[in-house]
């Protein structure tokens, strides 16, 4: 509950702050601090320190497991800010109030760590949605973040109405809103001998929405124009602790769903699966912006994360979301921290960087890497953790083995990067660099390297 209540609670502060000052220093470093401060409250929570007492009859359970998720996502949050809190600031006039959605915004995120029952995750999912239509198009002299906006709300809008579908099928099956593991949904279930039509097409609707919220193909066509359009700085955000939240949730509500499909979950996922991670590596290789290949390779990464619910909620598979969030969301804001910086996100607006800016092109490569899965980076262990558990929930052989060659095929379009910077002359044009941006990009990218080597540095907290 420390989450929630303090990060609802900071977005009121960051919204009164904008009265008080338009200092965007003053206001981008109260934001920080209070990234800070939320981080310490889910601390406190987690260690059993301190807790807000509040009787939430089982909507709300907090578990360890959900509480070190909030961990992941508030330190990939503050990062972010360090990285981003000043091109936040350069977005429009009222930075204060880009601030306070994004705490709002991390409110859904401790929301969907700990709901208990279909109504909190319906809740959850809005929280974290409605101020991402707003940031999306807060570039308003931009009339692509507008279009991006607006195909947002309505294709998000259209998404939320399938899943108050499901929820409502759901409920005329069972009479109950709570998640097939408490005991009202489950004794219906188990007292048909087959699971109602009802529940089946809930269930069905449920996966479609939620398959929408991750980008998930085949409902993926929103992704490349919104975080194409969407200003730079905040599609780093929704790309990454924004994504990983709602991939957390999807598989916390169908940890248990599966049963009611019976054999055609797997088949079901393997699609998902396999369609995902097809579209997303084959159609980010034809790309030119560097933008859109990112955002691409967004509904690739979705694919492997989609392992972590394919494999049935087993020990290997929960670590390994756990590590996908942290090192997915570590290597994104950071190669999107060093695009910020060039004037020019095509292919050719990175030749040469690495003669002109050696640090930005050094972190890029280090965060490319970990997205391919290389060896030695975060992102290979990520991946590794996360097919481990596939395969130990009984996985198609074959379906590990197509992911590991789409795997490779992303290695093509991350290394084009690569090579326009070390290998390609150009002039890159960026904007004002600081000590500081470089120092904290260096940081992150020893981060990954040291999760790259030592996994087990992170996920040896969930057990302490």
């Amino acid at each position: 509950m420390n989450a929630i209540i303090v990060s609802a609670l900071l977005g009121v502060v960051m919204m009164f702050s904008g009265i008080f000052t338009t200092n965007k220093t003053i206001i981008k470093n109260i934001a920080t601090v209070g990234v800070l401060v939320l981080l310490a409250a889910n601390l406190m929570e987690m260690n059993n320190l301190f807790s807000f007492d509040i009787n939430t009859h089982d909507l709300i359970v907090t578990q360890r497991y959900g509480l070190f998720f909030n961990c992941i996502a508030f330190g990939a949050t503050f990062i972010y800010l360090v990285l981003s809190a000043s091109d936040i600031t350069e977005v429009g006039v009222n930075a204060a109030e880009y601030f306070a959605l994004i705490f709002f915004v991390l409110c859904g995120v401790a929301i969907l760590s700990s709901f208990n029952g279909l109504l909190m995750l319906f809740i959850g999912v809005e929280i974290l949605s409605i101020p991402l239509y707003i940031l999306t198009g807060s570039d308003k002299r931009n009339l692509k973040s507008n279009e991006a906006s607006l195909k947002y709300f309505l294709m998000g809008s259209f998404s939320t109405g399938v899943m108050l579908m499901g929820i409502a099928l759901m409920y005329g099956a069972t009479g109950n809103f709570g998640m097939v593991h408490s005991s009202g949904l489950r004794g219906a279930i188990i007292a048909a001998q087959q699971p109602p039509y009802l529940l089946v097409a809930g269930v069905i609707l449920l996966f479609a929405s939620m398959s929408f919220k991750v980008s998930a193909a085949p409902f993926h066509f929103w992704t490349p124009d919104v975080y194409d359009g969407a200003p730079s700085v905040f599609t780093s955000f929704m790309s990454t602790i924004v994504k990983a939240a709602g991939m957390l949730a999807f598989i916390r509500v169908f940890e248990n769903l599966f049963t009611v499909l019976g054999p055609t979950w797997h088949i079901i996922v393997d699609f998902a699966i396999v369609s995902t991670l097809l579209i997303g590596n084959i159609t980010a290789v034809f790309q030119q912006s560097v933008k859109r290949m990112l955002a691409y390779s967004s509904i690739a990464q979705a694919g492997f994360m989609l392992f972590a619910l394919y494999a049935n909620n087993t020990e290997i598979a929960k670590e390994g979301m756990l590590l996908y969030a942290a090192a997915y969301s570590l290597a994104t804001i950071s190669i999107f921290a060093v695009l910020i910086k060039l004037q020019d996100y095509s292919l050719d607006g990175f030749n040469g960087l690495a003669k002109k800016e050696p640090v930005l092109a050094f972190a890029a490569t280090v965060s490319l890497l970990s997205l391919s899965g290389i060896p030695l980076t975060a992102g290979f262990f990520a991946k590794y953790y996360v097919l481990a558990g596939a395969l130990q929930a009984g996985g198609a052989l074959w379906l590990i083995i197509v992911a590991v060659l789409l795997a490779a095929v992303s290695v093509y379009y991350y290394f084009r990067v690569i090579q326009a910077m070390y290998f390609k002359e150009g002039d890159p044009q960026t904007l004002p660099i600081s000590g500081g941006f470089k120092a904290a990009l260096i940081a992150v990218a020893a981060f990954i390297v040291i999760l790259g080597i030592w996994p087990s540095a992170l996920l040896s907290w969930l057990y302490f």
